[in-house]
């Protein structure tokens, strides 16, 4: 209930936000890349979406671009919404969306639609709920406040490292059931990472790492499915309209391209070669139509979103805004290695993995969770401005009062 009165109070916010003072206006460096991706997202499903629609969705070519307007629209609304809440709701009820999102991941494999041999939507009226999104989202909150909750025991104690894989390892499980794969590499990454940062030592670290990453290589190799991907990955063009079908003719897009581009609507990779070029390989068409230029624009663009985020979590922390600083390092790595992921695989340097490009593929669930995670990267940093400015000010008056003791 106070999360929705603080939604509702939009007067309040902009009163407190004051857009033309720069000590506290969003961080134009985070919010201009963020929109450059959507934007780019929009031109792109629109590119690489009609072949494939004109053909499947009886003739409507514009069936994907207009889904990918509404679900942008939606996203949009949600991050305004969130925009309102401070960090102190997240740090509350991070236990609770931790609940939520686990009761999700079991719904699923109960209730959920089957497509393509998996098991990850739930189909709520016309739209879907994708929990594994949700989850990515849900897990960084309630990490944050462990970390907070347990920083001693984190860094002193070998069960404080040990607690939080429990519930990592549960939510793993129930992901690899759905199976999802992909999402359980960059959640397991992401929480590594927060906990590295958080303090963890640096033995414990290294062990867990090497030992995940003998899990997920016994995971890989018990499913042939998988390591059908992994030799298809090695080398594609060994079964090139097999197995390696899908990374020959992203490869090919990335030839294409060369250092330019062959110009916006002109690949020929999307008619029909690349399948449902709009999702997880729309990148290679993006790589195509503006070539290396264009590729490195992107790269450029999330290497800005990394950076800003562990900026801000780095001056969250010496505001002594700990939760919130975790958070931003936890969004910072989510969302960063997502898209290196998305990119690597794209561009054949990585396994397929079957994540979507944040910001720019198509697909609902994670436009608008990479939306409100940003909006809350925002929000941070406004706090953490407002803070600084704060304190400014008062040590601004105590040298003022100093000197007047003096004189």
């Amino acid at each position: 209930m106070t999360g929705l009165v603080n939604v509702l109070r939009l007067n309040d916010f902009a009163e407190q936000l004051k857009l033309s003072d720069p000590r506290t206006r969003l961080d134009p460096w985070l919010l201009g890349p963020v929109i450059t991706l959507l934007a780019i997202g929009v031109v792109m499903v629109a590119s690489s979406s009609m072949p494939f629609a004109e053909d499947h969705m009886k003739g409507n070519e514009f069936y994907f671009l207009i889904r990918h307007c509404v679900y942008l629209s939606i996203a949009i609304v949600a991050a305004i919404m969130t925009l309102q809440l401070d960090t102190r709701f997240w740090q509350e009820n991070g236990p609770k969306f931790l609940v939520l999102g686990i009761v999700l991941l079991v719904a699923v494999l109960v209730i959920g639609r089957e497509v393509n041999g998996s098991k990850r939507w739930i189909g709520v009226g016309p739209l879907t709920v994708q929990p594994a999104e949700l989850m990515k989202f849900f897990l960084v909150i309630y990490l944050a406040g462990y970390l907070v909750r347990r920083s001693d025991e984190l860094q002193t104690q070998i069960r404080g490292f040990m607690k939080p894989l429990v519930v990592i390892g549960l939510v793993v499980a129930f992901l690899l059931l759905q199976p999802d794969f992909g999402t359980s590499a960059v959640i397991v990454a992401t929480a590594l990472a927060m906990m590295f940062l958080a303090g963890a030592r640096l033995w414990q670290f290294i062990t867990l790492t090497v030992f995940v990453g003998i899990v997920m290589g016994l995971v890989a190799w018990q499913e042939p499915y998988r390591m059908k991907r992994l030799t298809s990955f090695l080398d594609p063009w060994a079964d090139q309209f097999g197995s390696g079908y899908q990374l020959v003719q992203s490869l090919i897009a990335f030839g294409r391209g060369d250092w330019f581009g062959v110009g916006l609507g002109n690949s020929v990779q999307k008619l029909s070669y690349l399948p449902e070029a709009h999702t997880d390989f729309v990148f290679a068409v993006f790589a195509e139509e503006f070539g290396f230029v264009g590729v490195l624009l992107v790269i450029s663009l999330f290497a800005i979103i990394f950076w800003k985020a562990l900026s801000i979590g780095r001056r969250a922390l010496k505001m002594e805004h700990h939760f919130a600083a975790y958070m931003s390092y936890g969004i910072g790595f989510w969302l960063s290695l997502q898209a290196l992921i998305n990119i690597g695989v794209a561009s054949g340097s990585l396994p397929t993995k079957g994540l979507t490009l944040p910001f720019i593929s198509y697909g609902g669930n994670s436009l608008i969770v990479s939306c409100v995670a940003m909006a809350v990267l925002l929000r941070v940093d406004f706090e953490v401005r407002r803070k600084e400015h704060e304190f400014s000010k008062a040590k601004s008056g105590y040298r003022q009062k100093s000197r007047g003791g003096h004189s």
